[in-house]
């Protein structure tokens, strides 16, 4: 008798396994689709980024390619030469070494030597694949790059 029993006990919950994972399947999948475009966005972000500091890198090299902005604009491109970006913003600020602000003229800095700040700023659009709900339709990313230029 008991055996009779346990065995009707048990036919009730044949489908439970497959009712569950009609349930939680769609969820993971959700999970897993949020999770690859977090990492799309994740990916650009840091190939803007790094084009900039590719940009700062060639033109921090020597005051001659300080002011070479076209190669400078090159090189932050060329980085990033996978995705969208728009023309990379590049400026040169100028400071005396002992902490006074300068023109970038050398009769600022009569008891100091003149420094030279080269800014590279790039910025692309990324527009996700799959629309969420409560998320913008497309999101801006921006990389900057402040170094020296070398003396």
């Amino acid at each position: 008798m008991r055996v009779k029993d346990a065995c009707r006990h048990f036919q009730g919950e044949q489908g439970g396994a497959l009712i569950e994972a009609a349930i939680t399947l769609p969820i993971l999948f959700l999970l897993l689709l949020g999770a690859t475009q977090f990492a799309m966005v994740e990916y650009q972000a840091i190939e803007v980024a790094n084009a900039a500091n590719a940009g700062a890198q060639y033109g921090t090299s020597s005051p001659v390619a300080a002011a070479d902005t076209a190669g400078i604009r090159l090189a932050a491109t060329s980085d990033a030469a996978n995705i969208a970006m728009s023309t990379p913003q590049v400026s040169i600020s100028c400071i005396c070494s002992n902490g006074a602000t300068s023109t970038c003229a050398n009769t600022d800095c009569s008891s100091s030597h003149i420094e030279q700040i080269l800014t590279v700023q790039t910025q692309a659009t990324y527009t996700p694949p799959f629309r969420w709900p409560g998320l913008p339709t497309s999101f801006t990313l921006n990389g900057v790059a402040v170094r020296k230029v070398m003396q």
